[in-house]
């Protein structure tokens, strides 16, 4: 398996939800490719309110999405949770999370999110130097 490709997404601003808002922008976009999404968080309270946006934040749109782990047997093609991202089959990896993602290896494309907030700048710095260091060359896109 090759090196995932990693992307650095920057919002212009700090909005409150500006992250998760975009994450299922992301999210909407891959399962229109056909691909298969994992929305990792770090909390419950996060994934819940993510769950919740994948439904209303857009009123045309329909991501089949779920709840990760898994209740029944079949997954939807976007997951979402805050297991470690190396338990999980998908072919994106969204992180969400404040640190770097345990297994983003097993992922075809990793994206990351981040917006203008002094913490979550330093923290995806850092995420970017670590990535780097496992010798990916992650690729910064201002939006």
């Amino acid at each position: 398996m090759g090196v995932p490709r990693i992307d650095f997404y920057v919002l212009p601003d700090q909005k409150e939800n500006g992250r998760a808002l975009l994450a299922c922008r992301l999210a909407d976009k891959a399962y229109g490719l056909g691909h298969t999404v994992y929305l990792f968080t770090a909390s419950e309270t996060r994934a819940a309110a993510l769950d919740d946006l994948l439904w209303t934040f857009r009123q045309d749109s329909f991501v089949p999405h779920e709840r990760y782990p898994l209740v029944g047997e079949e997954g939807s093609p976007v997951l979402v949770g805050t297991a470690a991202p190396a338990t999980v089959e998908a072919q994106v990896l969204i992180n969400l999370a404040d640190a770097l993602p345990e297994g983003f290896e097993r992922y075809e494309r990793v994206v990351e999110l981040v917006d203008q907030h002094p913490e979550v700048l330093a923290q995806s710095r850092e995420r970017f130097r670590q990535y780097r260091e496992q010798g990916c060359a992650p690729e910064t896109h201002k939006l």
